[in-house]
């Protein structure tokens, strides 16, 4: 049994080391590991990019460049969870740029497809609350944002 945790591979089209050095980028207690190439006779050219390891903000990674064949959907995707209003607008800017895109209730896609979700680390505490109308007015709230506005959704909270 796998005593250190597990290590999530996401599946490229020619672009893992690309998105490696971009995600590095974008976290803290990141960085990019070991490098393995295609050899002569290979599924892809020989001497490009077969893997890229990669730790973004603690957690390990494996970029496997495999072809066209499968594309990233929501039905995936990282929770990043905030702590204040500025972490939620530096996740949200670096992650959409160079051709990311934005999404309803704090979920975006970055420029290679992959999904994440920008989240107050509050919000959970909110929409749970034992006070139904409390929940209610939090989730109206978020269900008509995009970027999430801490503000907005502790006005929400607080009936205001």
């Amino acid at each position: 049994m796998a005593t250190d945790g597990f290590t999530t591979c996401l599946w490229f089209d020619g672009q893992a080391e690309d998105a490696a050095h971009f995600y590095v980028s974008v976290f803290k207690n990141s960085s990019v590991g070991k490098i393995a190439r295609y050899p002569e006779g290979a599924m892809q050219p020989a001497g490009s990019v077969m893997t890229v390891e990669f730790t973004a903000n603690g957690h390990k990674f494996l970029g496997l460049n495999g072809g066209p064949q499968f594309k990233f959907t929501e039905a995936t995707s990282f929770m990043l969870f905030c702590e204040n209003q500025e972490e939620i607008d530096y996740y949200w800017t670096k992650l959409t740029e160079n051709g990311g895109e934005p999404g309803p209730c704090g979920w975006l896609k970055d420029r290679f497809g992959v999904s994440w979700q920008v989240v107050p680390d509050r919000l959970d505490a909110m929409v749970t609350d034992p006070d139904p109308v409390k929940a209610a007015r939090v989730t109206k709230a978020f269900m008509a944002m995009h970027k999430f506005d801490i503000a907005a959704l502790e006005r929400a909270y607080a009936g205001e």
